[in-house]
């Protein structure tokens, strides 16, 4: 008992400035949390998220939060692959990602291929998406897919196509991962679904990469820039090869950073 008297004088007096810096901290206004922008990134035909790396460490220098979405069949999920995955599989993929993760507010960004991909994800979920980004990417009219947007310019995929896929000759037999994968055909082939009218109303960029010294005009993907320009989107222009995500990553992080404020 003896020792209980002993304590509590001290205890008492304790638990009283606990109690008043408690009071005072619930009295003082608490600064509103700074939500970090998500920016979510699809990747191109054959690749996979791997290749970006290293624009994922740079926005989150920035201050993003970044997600970068691995479609089925490629990248490392190449052990998943099979003849019947086609658009609609990487257009789950992504929905999936954003639903699952509970993403809200989010810049979605396609690259090549995943132009189409971007597009088709804003049609089911055009509430989630702030703004969309196409990185020398399709921007495909419903009922397109990426051979029919071609038409005779997709001639040159002929000789890659062996079977189901579309194999990149690009890489040797023996080349160590990360690498490009055989690309389903079907991801190619199947048009795409457009059906909610929410998702024309999105706000979008396009950010066009030219080679230096060439005319943008003669870029494979001036036709989609183009596109994208009669919609009324800015076109941006990066100096870079088709994967910028190598050739300019600060460039391009630098370019996603403004259109976002940061």
């Amino acid at each position: 008992m003896r020792i209980r008297y002993r304590v509590f004088p001290i205890a008492f007096p304790i638990l009283v400035l606990a109690a008043s810096l408690s009071i005072a901290n619930a009295q003082t206004p608490q600064p509103t949390p700074v939500t970090k922008p998500t920016i979510v990134i699809v990747h191109g035909a054959w690749g996979g998220s791997w290749a970006f790396r290293k624009v994922e460490a740079l926005l989150r220098e920035k201050g993003f939060n970044v997600y970068r979405p691995q479609l089925t069949g490629l990248g490392e999920r190449v052990h998943l692959s099979r003849p019947d995955i086609g658009l609609t599989t990487h257009i789950d993929d992504v929905v999936n990602t954003i639903m699952y993760e509970d993403l809200h507010d989010i810049i979605l960004m396609g690259h090549s291929y995943g132009g189409m991909v971007i597009t088709g994800v804003a049609d089911r979920v055009a509430d989630r998406i702030s703004r969309l980004v196409y990185l020398d990417a399709f921007v495909p009219n419903d009922g397109e897919s990426v051979m029919s947007i071609n038409g005779t310019r997709s001639d040159w995929l002929k000789p890659m196509i062996k079977g189901d896929y579309i194999v990149p000759p690009w890489v040797k037999p023996d080349q160590p991962p990360p690498h490009d994968v055989p690309q389903p055909l079907k991801t190619f082939a199947e048009p795409i679904s457009l059906k909610n009218k929410a998702a024309l109303k999105l706000s979008a960029t396009y950010i066009l990469t030219v080679n230096a010294g060439k005319e943008a005009r003669d870029d494979d993907f001036w036709p989609h820039a183009q596109r994208a320009k009669e919609r009324g989107w800015p076109v941006l222009q990066l100096t870079a090869d088709h994967n910028a995500q190598w050739s300019a990553p600060e460039g391009l992080v630098e370019m996603l950073a403004r259109g976002s404020g940061r």
